[in-house]
């Protein structure tokens, strides 16, 4: 058995669905799927029971639960073990304000600290596996068993580009938005923030024309966004720089926050997205 075969089998036991524990542990479904058939095969049972509601543990997979976690918690004590005193190992989202990363070398003040990028998802599993001591990540997400503190929530507002039909409004309402596509993120990145987001807009009783994944290029953003038809993004307005071709707008504003992740206490429950 693989470790990683372990963490994925404790994600779909958590989940107990597939899709749900693919965006938990980062990797596609189907990929998730495989290495789930691997471990069954290697083991000779079936661990789950597989129906249209879901992944349900077998007894086979319910006894194998407090096994797997005890491997995968010893690993990360050993990996902690082996790295004690040394360089501090620090995740930033791409999502997180630009001042963040200057903010986190300054607290450290250790010039050998490692700071990275990883998305959200990437992140929670770095932490709890032992590989990350400290995130900065989108919010909400899963921080069960970690700790944690909001740092930074930022009003998200309409960005469109120079020659959109709503570029010249100084203020939108979410039926302003009616017909135009959205551009966005892979929902894998950070789920609980995707999630939250959506059901904002949703909520508001606004429906884009299409979600498309937005390149994390920011030529190739704002190429799409100029180019790309009548489309427009939700980002907030420290992400709309000068020369990139593109104007924000105030409204209609959802909300996000960052915070710091170690393991440790259980989790308060982050701040619900709004709209307004």
């Amino acid at each position: 058995m693989e470790l990683r075969q372990l963490r994925y089998f404790l994600a779909v036991a958590g989940e107990r669905n597939l899709t749900r524990a693919a965006d938990v542990v980062g990797i596609r479904p189907t990929s998730l799927s495989q290495q789930i058939i691997a471990l069954e095969r290697e083991l000779g049972a079936a661990l789950f029971e597989r129906t249209a509601a879901g992944m349900t543990p077998t007894r086979a997979g319910l006894r194998l639960v407090p096994h797997a976690r005890a491997a995968v918690a010893a690993a990360g004590r050993g990996l902690h073990a082996v790295r004690e005193g040394g360089a501090l190992r620090v995740a930033v989202t791409p999502g997180a304000p630009p001042h963040v990363a200057a903010a986190i070398w300054r607290a450290v003040d250790d010039p050998v600290a490692e700071v990275v990028d990883r998305q959200t998802a990437e992140q929670l599993s770095g932490l709890r596996d032992g590989t990350l001591d400290l995130g900065v990540l989108l919010l909400p997400a899963d921080l069960s068993g970690l700790d944690h503190a909001v740092i930074a929530d930022a009003e998200l507002g309409v960005v469109v580009a120079a020659d959109h039909r709503l570029a010249g409004r100084d203020a939108l309402r979410w039926t302003d938005l009616d017909g135009s596509a959205l551009l966005w993120f892979a929902r894998s990145a950070a789920p609980g923030y995707y999630d939250a987001v959506r059901a904002a807009w949703t909520r508001a009783g606004w429906q884009p024309t299409a979600v498309r994944a937005s390149s994390p290029r920011r030529a190739l953003f704002s190429a799409e966004l100029g180019f790309g038809g009548d489309v427009l993004a939700l980002r907030p307005a420290w992400d709309v720089r000068p020369g990139d071709g593109c104007r924000g707008r105030r409204s209609p504003p959802t909300r996000r926050g960052s915070a710091t992740r170690s393991s440790g206490t259980p989790p308060i429950p982050p701040p619900p997205a709004t709209t307004r």
